[in-house]
């Protein structure tokens, strides 16, 4: 039997998608890199402005599919901000109520769009607690926890249909080096370097993906060891990925390598990209952009000539009150002077 409102939701979101254009492939131009191009995919560009636009609509979809979701059901979602933002877009889209249940340490910027977009933060202490309250608040609501870290790594069909591999290999068609040496993806569910792995592996490419891991994350131990019951007491500082505990959406098979990135070098980055850029760039960027230097220094020490692609996840102007504010950075990153230094150097 026809839903009615489910196949209207659903054609709404198309219809969404259909006024969206794909996100900028932008260049880096640094001629300490010889025969090595840097590629940033601007997801900043989103209509809710970041990486997690893609997410949150592949599991609108799967929640509608699935039948979880229908008129007037409640929409909760465990989450520090990005992936609630876009949410929060999806569910005024589809007159659908939305909280987003994040730690009271959330960014007030990402607070501020989560509201302007209809939705409600409930707070809770610590990262921790997200999970058992979102659960909580949708039985006692009657309504749909999306659980981004369970089904962020099946809601996207990761073989083709516009997911963000296809749109970068298709976008990197007509460059020098077409196909990329490699792609370089922090995690925060895992669903993004879920589809990268997944992608690459079945068109049959030589990319190797490489995802940067924050401090305070335990995504990088559970990479080296497979113990899905590592956790860790404190959360990342770099807002939007590193997680304290393996999340279930986190795939490591489909990961060539990582590398743990200080928080310290995220903030320094953010900041050079600034100046590179023209404007302000969230520190997940940072961490991504860190990542891919090391590995473009490699290749220049190696010989080798090729393609790096990494992403822009969201604009610095979220973070205002944290990585751009001098007293926050004091207060929680470690000195930046010996990244900065390093970073300067670069031409």
């Amino acid at each position: 039997m026809i839903n009615t409102w489910v196949n209207h939701a659903i054609k709404e979101i198309d219809a969404d998608f259909q006024r969206s254009a794909d996100t900028h492939l932008i260049r880096l131009n640094l001629s300490d890199f010889p025969g090595i191009s840097l590629y940033l995919k601007d997801e900043s560009t989103h209509p809710s402005g970041s990486l997690k636009h893609r997410l949150a609509r592949s599991l609108f979809l799967y929640g509608l599919c699935n039948g979880w979701i229908n008129e007037n059901t409640p929409i909760i979602e465990a989450s520090s901000g990005s992936t609630a933002i876009s949410e929060a877009y999806f569910a005024r889209l589809l007159g659908l109520p939305f909280i987003a249940v994040m730690p009271a340490c959330t960014a007030p910027r990402k607070i501020e769009q989560i509201e302007f977009y209809g939705g409600r933060c409930h707070f809770v202490e610590h990262s921790s607690q997200i999970y058992d309250v979102s659960e909580q608040l949708a039985r006692e609501m009657n309504g749909h926890y999306m659980d981004q870290f369970t089904y962020a790594e099946r809601a996207t069909d990761w073989r083709g249909n516009n997911n963000i591999a296809d749109s970068i290999f298709r976008q990197m068609s007509h460059e020098t080096h077409p196909i990329p040496r490699y792609l370089v993806m922090s995690a925060g569910t895992g669903g993004t370097s879920a589809t990268l792995g997944r992608y690459i592996r079945y068109q049959g490419h030589k990319t190797e993906l490489i995802v940067v891991d924050p401090e305070n994350s335990v995504f990088y131990d559970y990479f080296q060891h497979r113990d899905a019951t590592v956790s860790a007491s404190c959360s990342s500082r770099i807002e939007g990925i590193g997680r304290p505990r393996a999340e279930p959406s986190f795939i490591p098979s489909v990961i060539d390598s990582m590398i743990q990135v200080p928080d310290a070098a995220s903030i320094a980055t953010l900041y050079w990209l600034e100046k590179l850029l023209g404007r302000k760039v969230g520190g997940s960027t940072g961490t991504n952009v860190w990542g891919a230097l090391q590995l473009a220094e490699k290749m220049r020490e190696r010989g080798e000539s090729g393609s790096i692609v990494t992403l822009l996840c969201d604009s610095g102007e979220r973070y205002l009150n944290t990585y751009y504010n001098s007293e926050w950075v004091a207060n929680n990153i470690r000195v930046l002077a010996p990244f900065s230094e390093k970073l300067l150097g670069l031409k």
